[in-house]
């Protein structure tokens, strides 16, 4: 038997266990009730210098369940998968829920929006969990990377993971299903110096199946290139210019949009789009789609943490926003539906207008490009935004020299509107991924 027939024989034994697990929650007098499992299996390597500093297995997973009675809600957990472990498990639940108020709004998803035919979505691609794979993996890169440039003086760690898991969920609507998916890394770490200025940098790849992993080298190469270009970084003048944030900082911004028309935020008018949906948000010519059944995605899946199938859905068009994230929960406080959100978004991607990044830097004139954000200075209340910066400043269309120690500051919906240009520089190993973002002006704080 393969390691994916192991994999889906113990998936289909955990389904049996909530099957089995349902039925002693209705025997023992819940009206509802929802139990879920993810179980995960992996290992994870860390060297430092080629020398092995780590080596981690593991192997978790815990029994989630949640009764209702009586319009209550009461909930435990068990690692222990026996029936006993079970049936005293759910009776605790039942006993929380005598002292739990009652609540309109909690219960299941409605049955309608069960994932009833959930897709298969090429997500598992397990491996023999072997150390010294992995170790020769992370090694290859920290060599590599020590033997392209003089101003690269150690390697801080090379790392390497590989984890399969298995989620489960079921409630008594009759609905039990479950998927698995592995998730395999390799990154790479680096210290440069050059005249006294030491910079730390990094390069990674994750993906679904080993294979589409990036090879050490490519991964080596580029933690060497981010690495150095930051060495010699200055300090700029306190001032209001263009600001070009490059895809991993771009991703951030996107990020505080989810947080902001996520239901639990909204319910508890805690963000800055409160009653923003059908209302233009971005430019007429940003587009942001989501992709739940993408084959391999990192962020595919066929249902939620609740068991309402997830679909393809526009969430921005035509820089109008077109959807908020709601759980059965959030959707039942606002007076709407789940959207199939319980646990995250599934694949986001922003369409811009093409532009690669050399263009959008000769577009830019002047300006500050932004390759790394710092702290966490964004109230998702008022949408003001301040966050710590190093990137590089840019003149007559050209970089002119890596810049540190500066922080930029605007308000997100300000932002959002003002953004000029996306570029095709997309980074595929992210669930969320946008190109280089051009806005149109921001506060930056220097010297």
């Amino acid at each position: 038997m393969n390691s994916q027939e192991q994999v889906l024989q113990e998936q289909h034994k955990l389904e049996q266990v909530i099957s089995d697990a349902l039925q002693i929650a209705q025997e023992l007098g819940a009206d509802t009730a929802e139990i879920s499992i993810s179980k995960q299996t992996g290992i994870s390597v860390n060297t430092r210098g080629g020398e092995v500093e780590n080596i981690e297995f593991n192997k978790d997973g815990a029994l989630g369940i949640a009764v209702y009675r009586d319009g209550r809600k009461g909930s435990s957990s068990t690692a222990d998968l026996s029936t006993a472990a079970i049936r005293r498990c759910i009776e605790a639940s039942l006993e929380i829920s005598r002292y739990t108020a009652v609540d309109v709004c909690a219960g299941l998803a409605e049955r309608e929006l069960m994932a009833w035919d959930a897709p298969e979505l090429a997500l598992l691609y397990p491996v023999a969990l072997d150390p010294q794979y992995g170790i020769e993996l992370a090694r290859r890169c920290e060599q590599h990377a020590l033997s392209l440039d003089k101003r690269i003086k150690q390697s801080d760690s090379g790392s390497f993971s590989s984890h399969h898991g298995i989620k489960v969920y079921g409630n008594t609507h009759g609905f039990v299903k479950g998927y698995a998916a592995s998730r395999h890394s390799l990154s790479c770490v680096l210290i440069g110096e050059l005249d006294g200025d030491m910079q730390r940098d990094y390069s990674y790849s994750t993906a679904r199946e080993l294979s589409d992993l990036w090879t050490p080298e490519r991964i080596a190469e580029e933690a060497v290139q981010r690495t150095v270009s930051h060495l010699g970084g200055r300090k700029i003048a306190t001032t209001e210019v263009p600001v070009l944030f490059l895809p991993e900082a771009a991703n951030s911004l996107f990020g505080h949009l989810v947080s902001a028309i996520s239901g639990g935020n909204l319910y508890r008018k805690s963000s800055f789009l409160l009653d923003s949906l059908g209302q233009s948000l971005f430019p007429a010519w940003l587009q942001i789609n989501e992709y739940a059944h993408l084959p391999k995605g990192l962020a595919s899946s066929p249902f939620d943490n609740e068991g309402v199938r997830t679909c393809d859905r526009a969430i921005i068009q035509d820089g109008v926003l077109q959807t908020y994230l709601l759980t059965a929960y959030s959707g039942r406080k606002l007076g709407m539906q789940s959207t199939g959100h319980a646990g995250g978004i599934h694949n986001w991607r922003v369409d811009g207008q093409g532009q690669t990044l050399d263009a959008l830097i000769k577009q830019m004139g002047t300006g500050l490009v932004v390759s790394e954000l710092m702290g966490q200075g964004v109230n998702i209340v008022t949408g003001d935004y301040s966050r710590g910066a190093t990137g590089f400043w840019v003149e007559n269309g050209q970089i002119a020299y890596p810049v540190e120690e500066i922080t930029i500051a605007g308000n997100l919906k300000e932002m959002f509107s003002q953004i000029v240009a996306v570029g095709s520089d997309i980074d595929p190993r992210c669930s969320l991924q946008s190109g280089s973002v051009l806005i149109e002006r921001m506060k930056i704080a220097g010297n």
